[in-house]
C-alpha cells in the first residue's frame, strides 16, 4: 500500500507543471510607426502550434511573412526537468497610410485548445524624425556635435482632471520623452503636491521606454512616477515643476575622415547632462456644495454602506459589536467615522477600523470597515437607531444620505457582572462597586515623628548637579574639538601628510629590497606628489611643475630643497618608463627622498 502511494506522489510531481500549465498566444506589435517604416509584428504561443490562421491587415502592406521560429529549452533544478518551447510567426510590415491601422486577432491551436489574440490597433504619423527602440532611448546615433535641445528630451506632469471638486481623486502622471539616448538619470526633483493628500500608486524599479506620439512626432516615454491625489483646499493650486538631469549620449564629430573601426567601436560619443524640467501646472479645485447633511464624513465618490450587528441575542455583561462597512470608489481613506447611537445601558468602547482598498484611476476602490464594540449593562430589548451617512456624488453632483435599517438586540440575564469579556485590543474595564474598600478615620491627636531626611534639596543633591554639569560641558567641548578637527579637511591632510608619505616610502624600500625597478619608482613618485598634495593643499588634478614650484616659493621654502625635490620628481618619471638605473641608483634616490622629505616639513 505504501508503495502505491509513494508511486502515485512522485507521478504528481513530474506531472503537476504539465497540469497547471497555462498555454499562452499573444501578439507583439508596435503602438506607433512613422510613414514610412518597416516594422514586425509577431505572434507568439508557448506550445505547439497548429491551424495558425493569418491576421487581417488594414492600411498595412505586407512585405514578409508569416515566417515561423520555434526556441525549445531545458532546465533541470534539484533533478526536476522543465521543457520549454516557444513558436513564433513573425510579419514584416509597412504602412500604407496615416492614421489609425488594425491588425484583426490570429487565431490559433495550442496544445490542443484554439485561442485567439486580441485586435490590434497601431498609430501611423507623418513625423519627419523617429525614435529607436534599441537601447535605453534613442534617434539614429543621437545629435551630432553634442546639440540637444528641449524638443529632444522634456518631462511632462499630466493630470486625469484639472477641475474637481474637493475631495475629488486626481490621477497624476509624470512622464519622460525623448528621443535622443539616455543613459541614466541624476538630481531627480519629483514634484511636490501642496494642498493635495498624495500617494505614489506606480514607481518603477525599472524604467522600460514605449513608443508615443508627440505632435505627429515619435517619442520613446517612460513613466516615472504615479500619484493618487485628493485635494484638501478649493481655490486655483499651483503645482511646482518636476526637474532632473538626463545623462544624454551625444555623437560628437570631430576633424578629419572617420574610418570603419570608429563605428565598430562606438567611439565618437560623449555623454552630455541635459536638465530638463516640467511646466507648472494648476488645478481649479471648487469647494463642495452648502447645505451638507449633519451625517456628511467628507466622502467624495460613490459608496455603499452595510450595517449590522455580532450578534442579536447577548447576555448582560457580554461583548458585542456593531459593523459598519462603507463601500465604494473615491476619497475613501479619507472617510469620518459614522455616528453610532448606543442605549444608555450599553457601554461603549473605543472604535476600530480597518481598511482594505486599492489604488485606481477612480481613487481609492474596495472598503472600509468600522467595528463599534458594546457590552450591555441591563436585560431587555434594546433598538440602536439607524445609521445615517451621507457622501456627495461626483457624477450626479449632489449629496446622497445612506441610511439603514434599525437593529434590535435582545440581551438575557447574565450569570454574574464578570462574565463577559471585551474583544482584543479594548483596554476599558469593567467598574464594579465594592463593599470592603472603605476604610474610617482615626480619629484623636496623631503623633507623628520626623524620621530620615530627603535626599532631594540636600547639599549632596547639589554638588552632584555640580559635578553632571561639569562632565556634560567637558563632554561635549572634546566632542566638539573632535567634530571640528575631522571637518576640518585641510588641516588634517595637512597634518597626516608626513605620515602618509613614511608609510609610502616603507613600501617603495619593500621594493627596493626585492630588486623590482618599476613598482618601486612608482611608489616612490606617489610618495612624493601625494607628500606635497596633503600638505600644501593641492588637488591632484592641479599637480603641475609650475603649481608646485610657486607653491613651494610662496612658503618660503629654499631654492636648493625646491631645486632637489623638482629634480628627484624628474628622476622617477623618467626610471617609471625605463629601466635605467641600478641597485646604487636606487637605493641613492631612496636615500635622497628620505632627505628632502625631511628638509620640508622642517620648512613647512
Amino acid at each position: 500500500m505504501f508503495r502505491k502511494f509513494k508511486f502515485f506522489i512522485l507521478l504528481f510531481l513530474f506531472t503537476a507543471p504539465c497540469l497547471f500549465a497555462q498555454n499562452t498566444f499573444v501578439v507583439d506589435a508596435p503602438r506607433v510607426v512613422a510613414q514610412d517604416e518597416v516594422f514586425r509584428v509577431v505572434f507568439t504561443a508557448n506550445g505547439e502550434i497548429s491551424n495558425f490562421a493569418n491576421p487581417n491587415f488594414t492600411g498595412l502592406e505586407v512585405l514578409a511573412g508569416p515566417t515561423p521560429s520555434r526556441v525549445s529549452s531545458t532546465q533541470i533544478i534539484n533533478g526536476n526537468r522543465n521543457d520549454m518551447l516557444e513558436i513564433s510567426y513573425t510579419y514584416i510590415l509597412k504602412p500604407t497610410m496615416t492614421g489609425k491601422v488594425r491588425i484583426s486577432g490570429a487565431s490559433a491551436t495550442v496544445n490542443g485548445k484554439t485561442y485567439t489574440t486580441k485586435p490590434v490597433e497601431i498609430e501611423v504619423v507623418d513625423g519627419g524624425k523617429q525614435a529607436s527602440q534599441s537601447g535605453n532611448a534613442g534617434s539614429q546615433g543621437g545629435r551630432q556635435n553634442g546639440e540637444i535641445s528641449s524638443d529632444d528630451v522634456f518631462l511632462r506632469l499630466t493630470f486625469s482632471k484639472n477641475k474637481v471638486v474637493k475631495g475629488e481623486p486626481i490621477v497624476a502622471t509624470l512622464k519622460l520623452y525623448t528621443r535622443v539616448p539616455v543613459a541614466g538619470f541624476e538630481d531627480i526633483k519629483f514634484p511636490v503636491f501642496n494642498g493635495f493628500w498624495s500617494q505614489e500608486i506606480e514607481t518603477p524599479q525599472n524604467i522600460n521606454f514605449v513608443r508615443d506620439n508627440v505632435g505627429n512626432q515619435i517619442y520613446n516615454s517612460a513613466v516615472l512616477r504615479k500619484y493618487m491625489l485628493l485635494p484638501q483646499q478649493s481655490g486655483e493650486i499651483t503645482i511646482e515643476p518636476a526637474e532632473m538631469i538626463c545623462q544624454v549620449q551625444a555623437r560628437v564629430s570631430g576633424g578629419g575622415g572617420r574610418s570603419i573601426f570608429d563605428d565598430f567601436f562606438d567611439t565618437g560619443y560623449q555623454t552630455i547632462r541635459k536638465r530638463v524640467s516640467s511646466k507648472a501646472a494648476k488645478i481649479n479645485v471648487m469647494p463642495l456644495p452648502s447645505g451638507a447633511p449633519a451625517s456628511f464624513g467628507g466622502g467624495v465618490g460613490k459608496f455603499a454602506m452595510n450595517v449590522k450587528l455580532s450578534r442579536n441575542d447577548i447576555k448582560t455583561h457580554e461583548a458585542a459589536s456593531v459593523m459598519i462597512d462603507i463601500s465604494g470608489n473615491g476619497n475613501i481613506n479619507l472617510i469620518e467615522t459614522p455616528k453610532v447611537e448606543l442605549p444608555p445601558d450599553f457601554e461603549q468602547y473605543d472604535v476600530k477600523t480597518n481598511n482594505n482598498f486599492t489604488n485606481g484611476a477612480g481613487g481609492n476602490s474596495g472598503k472600509k470597515s468600522f467595528e463599534f464594540p458594546f457590552i450591555p449593562r441591563s436585560e431587555g430589548r434594546f433598538v440602536i437607531p439607524p445609521v445615517e451617512y451621507a457622501y456627495y456624488d461626483i457624477n450626479a453632483g449632489k449629496y446622497i444620505t445612506l441610511k439603514s435599517d434599525s437593529l434590535v438586540v435582545n440581551v438575557a440575564k447574565g450569570d454574574n457582572i464578570n462574565a463577559g469579556t471585551l474583544v482584543q485590543g479594548i483596554n476599558k474595564q469593567s467598574v464594579a462597586n465594592l463593599g470592603e474598600d472603605i476604610r474610617y478615620i482615626v480619629t484623636g491627636n496623631p503623633q507623628l515623628t520626623r524620621k530620615g531626611s530627603f535626599f532631594v534639596g540636600g547639599i549632596f543633591f547639589f554638588i552632584l548637579i555640580l559635578l553632571i554639569g561639569l562632565a556634560y560641558a567637558g563632554i561635549h567641548y572634546y566632542l566638539y574639538s573632535r567634530a571640528k578637527l575631522r571637518g576640518d579637511l585641510k588641516r588634517t591632510r595637512n597634518k597626516k601628510a608626513n605620515k602618509i608619505a613614511r608609510m609610502r616610502l616603507r613600501q617603495a624600500q619593500s621594493y627596493l629590497n626585492e630588486k623590482l625597478h618599476s613598482p618601486f619608482y612608482e611608489e616612490l613618485h606617489k610618495a612624493l606628489l601625494g607628500y606635497i598634495s596633503d600638505k600644501l593643499a593641492i588637488q591632484f588634478a592641479d599637480m603641475q611643475r609650475d603649481t608646485i614650484k610657486q607653491t613651494l616659493e610662496e612658503k618660503k621654502v629654499s631654492p636648493e630643497n625646491i631645486e632637489g625635490f623638482m629634480q628627484l620628481l624628474d628622476d622617477c618619471e623618467m626610471a617609471r618608463y625605463s629601466q635605467a638605473g641600478g641597485q646604487g641608483e636606487m637605493e641613492s634616490q631612496y636615500n635622497k627622498a628620505m632627505e628632502i622629505i625631511s628638509n620640508l616639513e622642517n620648512s613647512l
